[in-house]
């Protein structure tokens, strides 16, 4: 009979799990740049005396769907959205995060930053100096018009960082930013970004809601299962006492 309530509990215990990854994934469907969250379980067996016969299912990282969102137009200088596979690198204390959203700001300084994080460039975070009109190629130079002084032509000031790191080796940490084990990974030259645009999260709603249904049903069959071994076991002990 334990082993009909072990499967019920770990069986709940998944379904709570898999809804908590879809719940925030659905949270996140209208954040810039949002990759899903996949869930994973592996098979754990419980340790004891006696035949092998209990189980759990024991949830592990999934990993991070970086299939391409739609990307929209915005017609701001500033934005970009990444063409097919890539990422744009931020600087977060003494190591690299990356992002697929391009919403770029500028201080008073200068300084670029997506998400209240410094943009990487050529040489550390981007500090633009003066400049009256701003633009971003597709291979992600930055091209400024000064502000002030005898040069009227455009200036190329810096570049921003541009990487291509394969999903099997991306993380998220505790801001839901990408990561990997290096704290800095190669530019890659084959990425480039569209200006004037931005990427939206690759969150299907209808799915997500449509899986979240499914996993509230699995739950309650889950609780009906133990509520049946409870049954069970009480008739069991009813007939041992010969009641």
């Amino acid at each position: 009979m334990d082993r009909l309530i072990f499967t019920a509990v770990s069986g709940a215990s998944r379904s709570l799990s898999q809804q908590q990854i879809h719940s925030n994934n659905l949270a996140n469907v209208n954040t810039q740049g949002f990759r899903s969250d996949m869930d994973n379980a592996i098979t754990q067996q419980v340790t004891g005396e006696g035949y092998s016969s209990r189980f759990l299912a024991e949830p592990v990282a999934g990993g991070v769907d970086m299939t391409p969102g739609a990307a929209r137009e915005t017609g701001r200088n500033l934005d970009i959205a990444i063409k097919g596979d890539g990422l744009i690198a931020l600087s977060s204390g003494n190591r690299e995060v990356y992002t697929r959203n391009g919403q770029i700001d500028v201080s008073p300084d200068g300084d670029l930053t997506i998400g209240g994080l410094p943009v990487e460039g050529d040489n550390g975070p981007i500090i633009l100096p003066p400049f009256s009109s701003v633009s971003i190629g597709n291979d992600g130079i930055i091209t400024i018009t000064p502000e002030d002084g005898n040069i009227a032509a455009p200036v190329d000031v810096d570049r921003i960082k541009l990487v291509n790191i394969p999903a099997a080796q991306l993380s998220k940490n505790v801001d839901g930013l990408l990561v990997t084990n290096a704290a800095v990974n190669p530019r890659d030259e084959d990425v480039s970004v569209a200006s004037g645009h931005l990427e939206m999260a690759n969150v299907s709603a209808i799915n997500e809601m449509v899986a979240s249904i499914a996993l509230n049903r699995q739950f309650e069959a889950q609780i009906k299962m133990m509520k049946a071994a409870e049954d069970l076991a009480n008739a069991g002990n009813r007939l041992v006492r010969g009641s």
